[in-house]
């Protein structure tokens, strides 16, 4: 019997690695000869690296670059075997971690120091680039980015702009003519989780920017400047991204990646699913096991466990999905084929978020499982 195992982390509790050991020991405990392989995965921006490289060999590379608030760090990238494919987390050089409570604010803040990663990639002859969105302290659609890598924002006065969403509002002339010649020829893929776009009362400013430090007042300017941005940019280009599902994610880095650097904007767990060839690994699989810690109508929507589900119903493998707990108005779960929770009775969250006691849970409910396809495999 080939398993393969590929659960999302159980947030707060326990990571996609111990839940892939978890899993597989309860596995081999009913059937001992099983081949059981284990995917790590994330469902994009932080974590992505790990992920990644947890399941494609890859080398780790570390660079200075400048945090939201142009402070000098050092962030980290990888670079897969290829030599040309290039993973980068957004939130290394620009992740709200990085700024402390008292001093965020997404007029300020600035992905300049994503766009240094990309530079490194670049010079080391990436090709490809894949850029995890999310966790971000910025709301500047990624013109800081831009301007690392050659592109300018000016003002009517021709003064060059690039720090912070304050400058959105008074940017009146893009120059595309530095921008780095390597850029040329490469591929850029955003993993993208959300769907917000750039502008409205469900885009970047009104959704995120509360949670990097913004105010009401701060909202609405950030609003306003990010209009006048998507103006100037359909002016400039003739394009207009500023609808464009998930344009607004992390603070319209989404959108500022489709104008200016052709990207494709993806789920991060089709990415993940696509980099470790998920599809050749599940071909002769009799069954797959995934799940996360709650399991509702979101995780159907492009989460760990939808993008799972759909290559196991295109290759036709049975999909299991194991979670702490399942929305009980979750009845219809197309491309799964059960759903179980891990609980055996009622309990306190603080005891359900126990890793001894999630791991005792975990296995109790994979033993059942795999105890029920031993007896039916004996009938």
């Amino acid at each position: 019997m080939k398993v393969v195992s590929a659960i999302d982390s159980f947030k707060g509790c326990a990571s996609s690695l111990e839940l892939s050991l978890w899993v597989r020991e309860a596995i081999l405990e009913v059937f001992p000869d099983a081949n059981v392989h284990s995917c790590i995965i994330a469902d994009g921006g932080e974590g992505m690296i790990d992920a990644i490289l947890a399941n494609v060999e890859g080398e780790r590379f570390t660079c200075k670059v400048h945090d939201p608030l142009m402070r000098p760090i050092e962030a980290h990238y990888a670079i897969l075997q290829d030599g040309t494919t290039a993973i980068i987390e957004m939130a290394q050089a620009a992740g709200l971690p990085l700024v402390q409570t008292s001093q965020r604010n997404p007029l300020l803040t600035t992905t300049y120091g994503v766009g240094e990663l990309i530079r490194d990639a670049l010079a080391r002859g990436c090709k490809k680039l894949i850029i995890g969105l999310g966790g971000s302290a910025t709301n500047d659609a990624g013109i800081g980015m831009l301007h690392a890598l050659g592109f300018r924002f000016l003002d009517r006065e021709g003064r060059v702009l690039f720090q912070g969403g304050e400058v959105l509002e008074k940017i009146h002339t893009i120059d595309r003519s530095g921008a780095l010649k390597a850029l040329e020829s490469c591929e850029f893929i955003a993993a993208c989780d959300v769907e917000n776009p750039m502008i409205g009362s469900n885009g970047s400013a009104h959704v995120y920017a509360a949670q990097k430090g913004a105010d009401a007042s701060m909202i609405e300017r950030l609003e306003s400047g990010m209009q006048h941005f998507v103006q100037c940019l359909e002016e400039a280009s003739g394009r207009n991204v500023a609808t464009q599902k998930g344009s607004g994610a992390a603070g319209g880095i989404g959108g500022g990646l489709c104008a200016f650097l052709h990207a494709r904007l993806t789920p991060g767990i089709e990415i993940l699913l696509d980099e470790m060839h998920f599809d050749a690994l599940i071909e002769d699989a009799d069954l797959v096991i995934s799940g996360e810690g709650r399991i509702d109508a979101q995780s159907l929507m492009g989460k760990v466990l939808s993008g799972v589900s759909k290559r196991c119903r295109k290759a036709h493998v049975p999909l299991i999905a194991l979670g702490g707990g399942i929305d009980d108005a979750l009845e219809e779960h197309d491309g799964i084929d059960a759903l179980f929770s891990i609980m055996r009775y009622p309990m306190r969250l603080e005891e359900a978020m126990d890793k001894t006691k999630a791991q005792k849970l975990t296995q109790q409910s994979v033993k059942e499982i795999f105890r029920l396809i031993q007896a039916v495999r004996r009938k």
